[in-house]
């Protein structure tokens, strides 16, 4: 008590040169803490002395060297920073961190321990805080006039209390759970905090292994190497193919009711550029029919009786019919194996005078993967407006000289398999293909083309 009674009177002693640096400003703080620091540095022997025992250095009592605390809020000053209970960055609406109350100085637990590094939580209920710091926590219940500290319960004098919704604790709980070093200094008005984490223990260096010598082996024959395994050959993926078929679909429109096409075919071919996404195809289909024989005349002719595009009638003598279409698309992978969206143009001619249709759809396709064994492949591609322009040439007709503009919508669709050979280019294929003609402008009815298909192809 007579160490600290000294560094009491050394702070008070200063009192007049801290008033007149403190109306300076920030440098105040500054002054105090080194005042401070030196009590520290000169007085170990009795901070020393105050560790031994905390109840007495943590607990203000009325004093004729330190003076008695007035009651009320008070500033504290912490390791040479003011600590509020709310810090507020525009200082407004902030409770100050001590509150001095029947001759004990409180503080506010969760502000000042997390300044001293403590992690704070709270009960479910709000009345038990615990402050976890490494190698200390403290616990504490307000109303009650006990602290735990380290799982060790230790009486208080005072049970912690709430103000304007702050948790405070007697001071002297700072110093008995982490060591900190309190002081009231009466001349002015502020209690003092000091803490300086302890230092870490210094790590041992590790003890080095002892060199062990070297042993030196026995020569021995090296071992004979082994056989390199033997590289299976990769099966390579196809750039490109060349494919046709043979079909017999059935034909409906004008002038066919169903007839068979015997004599239709299918080409096509596609290429896949490398390291690419891209793929181009090129599907050619003709087909050929005889029309309808559904007039004969009294001479025994067949006629062939249909409705022509400007809304009349006509007959033509039974004939062998020609129609093919020539699809060409350009294609982006977007899913494997081989699964494409594209971008197709349709062009269809015919040998019956009617109208060429050109248009540009889109449409997905799976290529086949062609390789050992079966492989699947499918397309459906849409164009919605397939149209030509036609001239009515018969001298007989109303219309003749006028131009009509045919339209259809035209979808094409195909599914097969694909019987490809181990270590052989060559293939077979078939499957169901076909395309409908949907009427929207100036074409008598509709027409459909489909029906079974085999062929041989080479991939490349």
């Amino acid at each position: 008590m007579e160490r600290s009674s000294s560094d009491a009177k050394l702070v008070a002693n200063n009192n007049e040169q801290y008033s007149r640096e403190r109306s300076l400003g920030a440098a105040a703080p500054r002054w105090l803490a080194a005042s401070l620091l030196a009590v520290l540095l000169c007085g170990s022997g009795a901070g020393a002395d105050a560790a031994s025992r905390p109840s007495q250095s943590s607990t203000v009592v009325a004093d004729a060297n330190f003076g008695s605390p007035p009651s009320g809020e008070i500033p504290i000053l912490f390791n040479d920073h003011t600590v509020y209970a709310k810090p507020d960055v525009l200082k407004r609406g902030r409770v100050l961190a001590a509150l001095v109350k029947g001759g004990r100085v409180y503080v506010p637990l969760r502000s000042m321990f997390e300044q001293m590094g403590a992690t704070v939580s709270a009960s479910a209920d709000g009345r038990t805080v615990t402050a976890v710091k490494s190698g200390a926590s403290v616990s504490v219940t307000l109303g009650k006039n006990e602290v735990v500290i380290n799982g060790e319960s230790r009486p208080l004098d005072v049970p912690p209390m709430l103000y304007k919704g702050i948790l405070l604790v007697p001071v002297r709980v700072l110093s008995e759970a982490l060591g900190a070093y309190v002081q009231w200094v009466p001349s002015q008005r502020v209690v003092v905090v000091r803490y300086i984490p302890p230092s870490p223990p210094p790590v041992a260096p590790p003890t080095p292994a002892p060199t062990v010598e070297p042993t030196i082996a026995p020569t021995m024959a090296p071992p004979a190497p082994a056989p390199a395994p033997t590289a299976v050959p990769t099966q390579e993926s196809y750039r490109g193919f060349i494919q046709a078929a043979v079909a017999a679909p059935k034909n409906y429109n004008e002038f066919s009711a169903g007839q068979y096409c015997p004599r239709s075919y299918m080409v096509s071919a596609a290429y896949a550029f490398k390291d690419s996404p891209v793929a181009v195809k090129v599907d050619y289909r003709e087909d050929a029919y005889v029309t309808s024989d559904n007039l004969t005349d009294t001479l025994s002719n067949h006629y062939t009786r249909f409705a022509t595009i400007d809304g009349g009638v006509a007959l033509t003598p039974v004939f062998l019919a020609r129609q093919s279409t020539l699809d060409s698309r350009l294609e982006y992978r977007v899913a494997a194996p081989r699964v494409y969206v594209g971008l197709g143009y349709l062009h269809t001619a015919n040998n019956y005078g009617y109208p060429n249709l050109n248009a540009v759809g889109v449409g997905i396709e799976k290529l086949p993967d062609l390789r050992s064994g079966i492989n699947v492949f499918a397309s459906v591609f849409y164009y919605p407006t397939a149209s030509g322009n036609y001239t009515v040439t018969d001298p007989t007709s109303s219309n003749v000289g006028k131009t009509y503009r045919q339209q259809y919508q035209i979808v094409k669709y195909d599914v097969g398999l694909s019987l490809v050979f181990a270590h052989s280019p060559v293939y077979l294929y078939g499957g169901f293909s076909g395309n409908r003609y949907a009427a929207k402008q100036n074409a008598p009815i509709g027409q459909t083309h489909d029906g079974p298909y085999i062929g041989i192809g080479v991939k490349l």
